[in-house]
């Protein structure tokens, strides 16, 4: 009842092989992935929550995070084959659902909003990818198949096959379109602060040599 079934962990296996190239066999996975570590003892804790035991499930939790640097509340709703790929500083709070098919990098935070009770951690769709040291808080959903970019950090909703990148998060491509002209890769991922200082160039720039031209006519005038 209370234990992983084998097809759940043959899932979670499954999915280190599919989204990581460097693992190489099942005991390897089995015995240097964190991740994996950290989900197994969470499925098992989230149970006895489920099953309102009392302590222990915090005490897994905790545990957990000593041994693996990855922090997930007993409460969490995690769908199939979730991967968190290295996964060091990763927070996961108590109303944060998961859907299936989903990769978190290291240090991604999914915390909650203000002193209530209740639902106050996001909701993250089926295929969702969260770039490492991204942040997302509050009850807001994550639609399925969206990309969360690496130290982006979203305090809205998010539309399905979205990509998110930036502080705060902007939509940068919407279901293959882009929104803004911007490569996908890490190095390449809008800024917009680095955008609003080049519009900042550009005015100043005009401005100056409008200056220019006025003190050209004013001694031309004199």
């Amino acid at each position: 009842m209370f234990f992983l079934s084998p097809f759940e962990l043959k899932g979670d296996i499954d999915s280190v092989f599919e989204r990581d190239p460097a693992a190489r066999s099942i005991l390897e996975v089995l015995l240097c992935y964190p991740g994996l570590h950290a989900l197994i003892l969470h499925r098992f804790a989230h149970r006895l929550y489920l099953a309102r035991i009392p302590l222990i499930p915090r005490l897994i939790s905790h545990g957990t995070r000593f041994i693996t640097g990855i922090e997930i509340h007993p409460g969490a709703k995690i769908g199939k084959k979730f991967f968190i790929d290295h996964g060091m500083g990763s927070v996961i709070g108590e109303t944060t659902e998961i859907g299936d098919n989903v990769t978190m990098y290291q240090g991604v935070t999914l915390g909650g909003t203000g002193k209530h009770s209740g639902k106050r951690h996001p909701t993250l769709g089926d295929n969702v990818v969260v770039g490492a040291n991204a942040t997302i808080l509050g009850p807001v959903h994550i639609g399925a198949g969206s990309r969360i970019g690496a130290g982006s950090v979203v305090v809205r909703d998010v539309p399905h096959d979205s990509t998110i990148v930036g502080v705060p998060g902007r939509v940068v491509r919407h279901k293959g379109e882009k929104t803004y002209d911007v490569s996908l890769e890490h190095g390449k991922l809008f800024d917009p602060i680095e955008s609003l200082n080049a519009k900042l160039e550009q005015k100043m720039a005009h401005l100056e040599n409008r200056v220019a031209e006025l003190e050209k006519e004013k001694r031309r005038s004199a």
